[in-house]
């Protein structure tokens, strides 16, 4: 028998490894373009069923999610997306925000002729779920947002962090880049440096459930996350143990299942204290 297990798990490692490696990010057979709002988002799309809106983070692109991407796909219509100035959104204009990128979401959305999608963001992807429920809560069903904070300095960002950022602008503040990809690199770096500056009472305003997450050893500090919660009528909070930044990848499989669950429900959360 336990020779019979052996060579079966033998066979499977042998057929998984066999598998094309799928190009997230990268990828013509799921990739399309649209234009929005000026600019032309390249999004890639996956699966059948509710639609599922994934933003990433910040300096990121499409491929942060290829650990979440074909699990998700079984029941949703995940819909990829490289942000304004991100991976294959090439965006020439000098100015970038939340409620830029915000608002091309929701235009995405409707361009796709979905009137509302359920909403997974990490990081600076996490905010972007905020703020699109703030701005257009109409188009989101329900959100996860992991790693986002609601405004840049020490009291939401680990020190460590912060003064990166800080030392990073002060380096380079007077630097003229001439070359574009450097212009665009550092316009988005800056984003970070100066948002988002969002004030907690105006969580109050965002009617759809929320799934706040963290790790517990995160680059955002911890209260502040549970701020995040507690400020969200409808939320529920999960601090994942022995987890950095990048929860939805060193976590993926619980990452994954909890988040589907999040949305499957039909439970309301209970309002936050």
């Amino acid at each position: 028998m336990k020779t019979l297990l052996f060579v079966l798990s033998l066979l499977l490692s042998h057929f998984l490894a066999a598998q094309p490696t799928v190009p997230y990010g990268n990828n013509p057979a799921a990739g399309h373009y649209q234009l929005v709002r000026g600019v032309k988002l390249y999004y890639e799309t996956y699966g059948q069923g509710p639609p599922l809106l994934l933003i990433h983070g910040n300096g990121d692109n499409i491929s942060a999610f290829a650990k979440n991407i074909l699990y998700f796909a079984q029941r949703y219509r995940v819909i990829a997306v490289d942000s304004r100035a991100h991976g294959k959104s090439v965006d020439p204009g000098d100015s970038l925000s939340f409620e830029m990128m915000a608002d091309d979401f929701a235009s995405l959305l409707t361009s796709l002729r979905i009137d509302s999608a359920y909403v997974l963001g990490w990081s600076d992807g996490g905010i972007n779920a905020l703020v699109l429920a703030l701005r257009h809560p109409e188009k989101v069903k329900r959100l996860v947002a992991t790693g986002a904070n609601l405004w840049p300095d020490s009291t939401a960002l680990m020190p460590s962090l912060w003064q990166q950022q800080q030392r990073g602008y002060q380096e380079n503040r007077n630097t003229k880049f001439t070359d574009p990809k450097r212009r665009n690199d550092w316009k988005v770096f800056c984003l970070d440096v100066f948002q988002p500056n969002i004030p907690l009472a105006a969580l109050r305003r965002v009617r759809v459930p929320a799934f706040i997450i963290a790790g517990d050893r995160d680059v955002i500090r911890p209260e502040h996350t549970v701020a995040i919660y507690q400020n969200l009528p409808r939320a529920w909070l999960w601090i994942i143990p022995n987890s950095g930044h990048a929860t939805l990848q060193e976590h993926a499989d619980e990452f994954n299942q909890k988040t589907d669950a999040f949305f499957r429900t039909k439970a309301v959360p209970a309002p936050a204290r």
